[in-house]
């Protein structure tokens, strides 16, 4: 009987480890932020960086409290026009990161509730899906601010019209 025991602690151990390893959230996200938006403004950017902490995942959807919707786009050239659409998700390949950036892909918050002024926090929950058609939520904090982390001044305005109109801008 007692060489049984250590090896079922040693069960129990492994067990308890395992369950650990895969409670871990599969995406971590760097360097969050979401640029001001005032009264009447119709949308504004939300930014980050996606890791891919083991398999590759989609990121198939977003929320937040502070906006009415938000959606999942891209920017994109069209020849001489720069494009902006919303699309259903975004690939993050297994054990890499994926920049959502001003000019790039990016989250929208659509309809702010209230105003967004810098030094703001806005709660947004990430919804991640894995080949097993898995869903995983990830809730960051994202700081309202001007400028990407260790940029200085005003960020590149990445829509002219914030109005959420899917135009087109010429650059």
């Amino acid at each position: 009987m007692t060489r049984f025991l250590p090896r079922r602690a040693l069960l129990v151990l492994s067990a308890a480890f395992t369950l650990s390893a895969q409670a871990a959230e599969p995406l971590k996200v760097g360097a969050p932020w979401v640029r001001p938006a005032v009264v009447g403004q119709g949308a504004t950017g939300a930014f980050m960086q996606l890791i891919s902490t083991g398999p590759a995942l989609r990121l198939i959807a977003a929320r937040s409290p502070a906006a009415t919707r938000v959606e999942i786009h891209e920017m994109k050239m069209d020849g001489e026009v720069m494009r902006m659409r919303a699309i259903t998700g975004l690939d993050i390949p297994a054990g890499q990161t994926v920049a959502l950036q001003s000019g790039g892909y990016h989250l929208m918050l659509i309809k702010p509730f209230q105003p967004l002024k810098t030094g703001d926090t806005v709660p947004l929950t990430l919804i991640v899906q894995d080949a097993a058609m898995k869903r995983h939520e990830i809730t960051v904090q994202a700081p309202v601010r001007q400028a990407a982390p260790g940029q200085t001044g005003a960020a590149k305005h990445d829509h002219d019209d914030h109005g959420h109109g899917h135009g087109d801008h010429k650059h």
